[in-house]
C-alpha cells in the first residue's frame, strides 16, 4: 500500500471492515490491511463524499508516523452494493500525497474487502527530478 509513502509496495491495498455487518459493502467503518495499516471512514453523505483518517504501518522516511487525514468519494449510482470509490491521503508526516481508487467487494464468505491501487506523489526540489516523484 516508496519514498515517504506508506502503503504496500505492490500497489495493492486490501482491507477488511471490522465494524460493518456482513452481506453489504459499506465504506464507513474501520479497515485494516494485510500490512497492519488502518483507516477509519466516517459516514458517506448523499453525494457520496466521505472523510476519515489513515494510520499507516509502512514508511520510507525517518519521520515519526502520524495519523493522516483522508477525503474521498464513492459511486452513488452503483445498484449492486459493491461501490467504486476514490480517496486522497495527505500525509501528516511527509511532503507527499497518495491517491487511491478501488472497489468494495463481498468475498465468498460475505466478508467486505477493499481492493485498491494507489499512486504516491512526493515533493521534489526541482523539475529535473520530476521523473522520480511519482510512484
Amino acid at each position: 500500500v516508496s519514498a515517504p509513502a506508506t502503503l504496500p509496495t505492490r500497489g495493492l491495498c486490501c482491507g477488511t471492515n471490522t465494524e460493518s455487518p456482513l452481506l453489504q459493502c459499506t465504506l464507513s467503518g474501520k479497515w485494516i490491511n494485510d500490512l497492519g495499516s488502518n483507516m477509519t471512514i466516517g459516514a458517506v453523505n448523499g453525494k457520496g463524499d466521505f472523510a476519515g483518517s489513515y494510520h499507516t504501518a509502512v514508511k520510507a522516511t525517518p519521520n515519526e508516523i502520524q495519523v493522516s487525514p483522508l477525503q474521498g468519494s464513492q459511486d452513488r449510482m452503483n445498484q449492486n452494493g459493491q461501490p467504486t470509490f476514490g480517496f486522497t491521503v495527505n500525509w501528516s508526516f511527509s511532503d507527499s500525497v497518495t491517491v487511491f481508487t478501488g472497489q468494495c467487494f463481498l468475498d465468498e464468505n460475505g466478508k467486505e474487502v477493499l481492493r485498491t491501487m494507489w499512486l504516491l506523489r512526493s515533493h521534489v526540489d526541482n523539475i529535473k527530478d520530476d521523473w522520480k516523484a511519482t510512484r
